[in-house]
């Protein structure tokens, strides 16, 4: 069973939550739920959500990032990359390729963009052979 963490913005929730259950459905298993946390109000918050998170994205096969994505996910994609990871880049729209709007690392091998419908988003990621292995 393979497994993955979904890294996001507070903004997606609910965008999180689906592609989740999508994926569990298919067989796949989520190595940390972060959209059950309330927000931190404390460092001592911060820091256990922290661990908690890094564990998660080094425990999984692949990683997840939905944008718009805040500062968190995009530390958690450079984890992800340092560990050799796969990493699905979403977007609904064409930002990842703009270049004012890009990141050097969103343009690295290890990380398979996805421009369009959350659905088609799903298709790829159950439908790549080379996490499935």
């Amino acid at each position: 069973m393979k497994k993955f963490y979904i890294a996001s913005s507070f903004k997606n929730v609910e965008m999180v939550r689906y592609v989740s259950q999508q994926l569990i459905k298919r067989g796949f298993l989520l190595t940390y739920d972060w959209t059950q946390n309330e927000r931190a109000s404390t460092f001592n918050e911060l820091k256990a959500i922290g661990i908690q998170e890094k564990n998660a994205v080094l425990k999984s096969d692949f990683l997840i990032v939905l944008l718009p994505a805040g500062k968190g996910s995009h530390i958690e994609l450079g984890i992800a990359l340092g560990q050799g990871k796969k990493i699905y880049l979403y977007s609904s729209n064409n930002e990842i390729n703009h270049f004012e709007t890009t990141s050097t690392f969103y343009h690295l091998p290890d990380v398979e963009k996805s421009i369009g419908t959350i659905e088609e988003l799903i298709e790829k990621v159950c439908g790549d052979n080379s996490i499935l292995e």
